[in-house]
């Protein structure tokens, strides 16, 4: 039988805090036709559509989003934690479970009217993807799809990306936590 997307992630239990359910998807990279799957399937459904950037959320969402805007043949934009971009940057705070924490993009990364696809490894609360949506969009790019290789429904940040009209596109989902 076929392997799928998820059996290449492994979970890894009570990390980083006791009661958590880690989703790895460091063993899906590091297998090549696992990546290679991922890729491919991360994309399929923007083929043929008009995307000038892929944006990248820091950590794992840089390594898929490179690869991604490498197949498109089209331009990558990292949004990276704060103070780890050189240059001029705009940022956005967002609430995280415990606490605030900041993204930024460089100011000149995205241009008016760009057609820009998000891409990163989980779908949790949506947060990050929110955030890294509002600057793309102070930018005057337009998302035209948010891409994830997994989706946690139960914390609901897919519900929260579609009630921003957000197009949203998931390999994988995984039950709890």
């Amino acid at each position: 039988m076929a392997k799928t997307v998820k059996d290449y992630i492994r979970t890894i239990v009570d990390f980083p805090h006791e009661g958590i359910l880690f989703r790895d998807v460091t063993t899906l990279f590091a297998d090549p036709r696992g990546f290679r799957m991922c890729i491919d399937q991360l994309l399929a459904p923007y083929a043929g559509m008009r995307i000038d950037k892929v944006v990248g959320l820091e950590a794992r969402g840089l390594i898929l989003g490179g690869a991604v805007a490498h197949q498109l043949s089209t331009g990558f934009v990292p949004i990276r934690k704060k103070g780890k971009l050189p240059g001029q940057t705009i940022a956005q705070a967002y609430t995280l479970e415990y606490g605030e924490a900041v993204v930024e993009v460089h100011d000149d990364a995205i241009q008016p009217f760009d057609k820009v696809l998000l891409v990163d490894d989980l779908l949790a609360t949506g947060g990050t993807a929110e955030a890294g949506i509002r600057l793309v969009e102070r930018l005057g790019g337009e998302i035209v799809g948010c891409a994830f290789v997994v989706d946690l429904p139960d914390l609901g940040g897919r519900k929260r990306l579609e009630a921003m009209g957000m197009e949203v596109h998931a390999l994988c989902a995984f039950d709890g936590l």
